[in-house]
């Protein structure tokens, strides 16, 4: 039996194009990458260690308090090991369909008895849409990772953004701080692993009109056979 392994961004690919996800899932052929951009890998692990100051003072940054419930993580060791992915310490296993759920979190929040992931994003400009749209089944793999792993959840998670506002003369970059709360539903990415595993086991998906890869290599496609006589 053909075992699945998912992740976070793997499912988001497979809800944007099922087409590509077919391909690079089953084929090993994936989207064509451009130069990686350092800034927001620079700015996440700047920024975990901007939280892990406050978590060995057991508070939260000055810029949440009063905006998000909850306190950080205390467990320093484990919280390494959930942001690494390779050591799976949280995953979700469907044992029926052979699929494994695997992932890695930016950072925790606990509330009680409850667990609150919390992943940090880096943007241009002030969000102005609602950031379940894009990261919905994100959050939702979050915390069925963290509920399939014996952690409870309140079915939310929090986005924390950072978008840059000045440049002060010492070249000290002010960012403005934006937290957000979001409602999940682990049930929902449970769904989301199923539909994936039914698509991989069939045959390859149409071109999707809205991807701009698929409408690449049709165009290209086209192309040569116009050239070629």
């Amino acid at each position: 039996m053909t075992e699945f392994r998912f992740s976070p961004t793997s499912l988001s690919l497979f809800s944007n194009c099922p087409r590509c996800f077919w391909l690079q899932m089953n084929k090993g052929i994936k989207r064509p990458r451009g130069i990686f951009p350092t800034l927001p890998s620079g700015m996440d692990a700047v920024i975990k260690k901007y939280f892990d100051r406050y978590r060995l003072k057991g508070k939260l940054p000055p810029e949440l308090e009063g905006k998000i419930k909850g306190k950080l993580f205390d467990d320093m060791n484990k919280l390494e090991r959930w942001r690494n992915w390779r050591i799976n310490d949280l995953h979700y296993e469907d044992k029926a369909l052979n699929a494994t759920l695997i992932g890695a979190l930016d950072d925790c929040l606990v509330d009680g008895k409850f667990f609150i992931p919390l992943d940090y994003k880096t943007k241009g400009s002030q969000v102005k849409e609602d950031p379940a749209k894009y990261y919905q089944n994100q959050l939702d793999c979050y915390c069925l990772m963290l509920e399939s792993s014996g952690y409870k959840t309140k079915n939310e998670a929090v986005i924390v953004y950072y978008s840059p506002l000045e440049v002060a003369e010492d070249g000290a970059v002010k960012f403005n701080v934006a937290p957000f709360k979001i409602d999940t539903n682990p049930e929902s990415a449970k769904s989301v692993i199923k539909r994936a595993v039914v698509l991989l086991a069939g045959p390859l998906p149409e071109r999707n009109s809205d991807c701009e890869y698929c409408t690449l290599i049709n165009e290209a496609q086209t192309y040569v056979t116009l050239r070629v006589p």
